[in-house]
């Protein structure tokens, strides 16, 4: 089945390796510290390895509203993207969506870098699928936040 994809990006007036290198350290609590509509703000994250980042890793994110996810790394490619999956879904989108692939990327753009992020969202059943394009509405207003934020986090180094 291939999912609903939604993505959304900001160019942010940092070197792209050294953006790649933040957005890895970053914390999902300062990037994800405000939620929008069905999209809680991140509360914490536990079993999170000290040097997030390599193939294979896993961590589970705490939702303010009670949920949690999963993700766990399928792919990294410094200084240009690194994707993830996020199952085990509990929270608001439990009905409604099985599983998320995710990707944040870095391209070069002029003299800083364009920061991208994408959702591959995986329905649950067939009458889920319909609500599909109402969650990926939700999810770019989400991302918007996120990148906001994000981008503060990335120019103070």
């Amino acid at each position: 089945m291939p999912g609903h994809r939604v993505e959304e990006s900001r160019l942010v007036a940092v070197e792209p390796a050294d953006a790649f290198d933040r957005l890895m350290a970053a914390r999902l609590t300062e990037v994800f510290s405000r939620g929008y509509a069905a999209f809680p703000a991140i509360r914490e994250v536990t079993d999170e390895p000290a040097d997030w980042g390599t193939v294979g890793q896993s961590r589970t994110i705490r939702l303010a509203d009670g949920g949690s996810l999963h993700q766990t790394i399928t792919s990294v490619d410094r200084p240009h993207s690194y994707t993830y999956v996020l199952d085990d879904i509990h929270g608001r989108l439990r009905p409604f969506v099985r599983s998320v692939e995710g990707t944040w990327s870095v391209t070069p753009k002029g003299t800083g870098a364009q920061v991208g992020w994408a959702w591959t969202m995986h329905a649950n059943a067939s009458p889920a699928r319909l609500t599909m394009n109402v969650i990926g509405r939700m999810w770019k207003g989400y991302a918007d936040r996120a990148l906001a934020e994000l981008e503060t986090i990335l120019m103070r180094g």
